[in-house]
């Protein structure tokens, strides 16, 4: 039997947005091992009804639990939003989700209180963006909300840095910067592989947060509290999922994290 401490943190998403999350808790936490599961056959979540997306977060929960993990990370601001209720119940492990850090990173780097959010139209529809940042004492009036669907089909076929893309962020990002914030929530995970092209659209003057750094700081506070931190010495291996398509994650996967991805598993859920 190995020790709990060893065993591995699960991170979650509707596709590879969740790699960004991913690096951050590697760079952080280097002798951790992951299990990743990306929902790849149904992404992407955002257009989805909350009926459906609460089903398939349970799905995921219960898979990653088979795994023996010892921390839960939902790194899918769409579950976040919709499923996290259902997440937490099922879980009998911690449970981080990416929405509050978020918030919390947007509180901490805006210097006028105007903060736009970015994200799919479940999550912009949830309003848990403003929620959150008004539980932090932010100003949620403020804020300007903005769904943008395409942008996760977009990350999901490698168009990082393509005209089509460009067209579309100028588009989306038009009425959000015509309200003048100084921060930007990148409030889907999929949305920091675009990062580049995002910034160079926002204008220098525009701070664009992502919370996968927060989330990887408290993943080590947690996971230290409880003592379950991995041997500093401890060399991982890390498993990745996926529900189709292993050879897309593989290669943006490798491209993104900077690493060969030699483990990618196709599986079948709900079936």
């Amino acid at each position: 039997m190995t020790q709990p401490a060893n065993h591995p943190i699960g991170i979650f998403d509707s596709g590879v947005g969740g790699l960004t999350v991913t690096r951050a808790v590697m760079e952080r936490l280097p002798a951790e091992r992951i299990v990743y599961f990306g929902d790849t056959a149904r992404v992407p979540y955002g257009v989805k009804s909350p009926e459906t997306v609460n089903r398939y977060a349970a799905e995921i929960v219960r898979f990653l639990l088979d795994k023996e993990v010892k921390l839960l990370i939902v790194a899918c601001n769409t579950m976040a939003a919709v499923a996290l209720p259902t997440i937490t119940a099922l879980s009998p492990v911690p449970v981080l989700e990416v929405i509050d850090a978020g918030a919390r990173s947007a509180l901490a780097a805006t210097g006028t209180g105007r903060i736009g959010i970015i994200a799919t139209p479940s999550t912009v529809q949830s309003g848990a963006y403003k929620a959150a940042i008004a539980r932090r004492g932010g100003d949620a009036s403020r804020t300007i909300s903005r769904a943008c669907p395409l942008f996760v089909p977009l990350a999901e076929e490698g168009f990082l840095d393509h005209p089509a893309t460009r067209l579309i962020a100028r588009e989306y990002l038009a009425p959000v910067l015509a309200e003048n914030p100084d921060t930007l929530i990148l409030g889907c995970t999929h949305y920091p592989l675009l990062r580049p092209l995002l910034q160079d659209e926002a204008g220098p003057s525009v701070t664009l947060v992502d919370s996968a750094a927060a989330v990887a700081a408290d993943t080590q506070r947690i996971l230290a509290e409880a003592g379950l931190l991995a041997d500093a010495d401890h060399l991982p291996h890390h498993d990745f999922y996926v529900t189709d398509a292993p050879d897309r994650l593989r290669g943006i996967g490798e491209l993104f994290l900077g690493r060969p991805l030699p483990d990618v598993h196709l599986v079948s859920l709900g079936c």
